[in-house]
Parts: C-alpha cells; sequence; structure tokens
C-alpha cells in the first residue's frame, strides 16, 4: 500500500513541475520579441577612421579566440582562412599585403572605404559585390586583426 502511496505522490509531484514549467515556458514566449519586432531595422554604425593600431609581440590569445569566434559569425560566409575567393577575398597573407590600419577601416567603415581608397575599389571591381557594413565595434575588429595575424603564422 506504500509502495502504490509513494507511486501516487510521485506522479502529483511530477504534474505539479510539468503544469510549472509549461506554465513558465508560456510566460517567456510571451515576453520574447515578435517577428515583427525582430524584423524591425537597425542601425548601422559606422565607425570614424582609424588612424593608428598597436600590436602586441606576442599575440594577445584570448583577442585571437574571440576574433576567431567573431570571423564565424560575421565573416566566415565571404571569406575563408586561405587564399581562395568566396564571395570576398580569402585572408591568407592578407597582414603581410595590408597595413593594419587598413584592415581595421575596412572591418569597421567599409563604406568610407570604398568612397575612398583606391586599394578597397580595385578590390570591389573584382570580387563584383559590395561589402556590407557588419556594425562591427573598433574593439572587435582589433580582436579580429588578431585572429587574422594569428592565420598568417604570427605568434
Amino acid at each position: 500500500m506504500s509502495g502504490k502511496a509513494t507511486l501516487f505522490t510521485a506522479f502529483l509531484l511530477l504534474a505539479f513541475f510539468a503544469c510549472t514549467s509549461k506554465k513558465e515556458a508560456e510566460e517567456k514566449a510571451k515576453k520574447s520579441p515578435t517577428a515583427s519586432e525582430l524584423a524591425i531595422p537597425q542601425p548601422e554604425v559606422h565607425g570614424t577612421e582609424i588612424k593608428s593600431v598597436e600590436l602586441t609581440n606576442p599575440l594577445k590569445s584570448e583577442w585571437v579566440s574571440t576574433g576567431k569566434s567573431i570571423y564565424e559569425t560575421k565573416c566566415l560566409a565571404c571569406h575563408k582562412l586561405t587564399d581562395e575567393r568566396v564571395v570576398g577575398p580569402g585572408w591568407a597573407g592578407v597582414t603581410k599585403k595590408r597595413q593594419p590600419v587598413w584592415i581595421m577601416n575596412m572591418i569597421t567603415n567599409v563604406d568610407m572605404m570604398l568612397e575612398t581608397d583606391a586599394e578597397a575599389q580595385k578590390m570591389l571591381e573584382e570580387c563584383l559585390v559590395r561589402m556590407p557594413n557588419q556594425n562591427v565595434s573598433e574593439e572587435d575588429a582589433r580582436k579580429i586583426l588578431e585572429f587574422m595575424r594569428s592565420n598568417d603564422g604570427e605568434k
């Protein structure tokens, strides 16, 4: 008899927690943004022109890791880590070919670069697709640069 009572009590507790979890899930769903709220355009953030970049030696491993994560989220669809071009040019050797300031400005203020920089305009003619503004902050761009340096073999 006590086995049945224990089983019945366990069932009641399970039913109670299941209902509580369902209620919590429904409340969370009500608080989350709707599809129309998510579709509201976000303002583009344009950086100001970067005039200097301080490089470290050795690389900052935390920045490399964060830069890799940002790359995987915002850059991977268009840029390979090799010299292979997808939509945009591959990143292999980019830190050897370009100055850090140039790279940082391409990441944070691509519109300015495509309007004023001859090398950026030449790349646009080759790739035929304008790089979109990814709303990357200067701090995150610096971490992407650190990841690029790591990709190019710097330690």
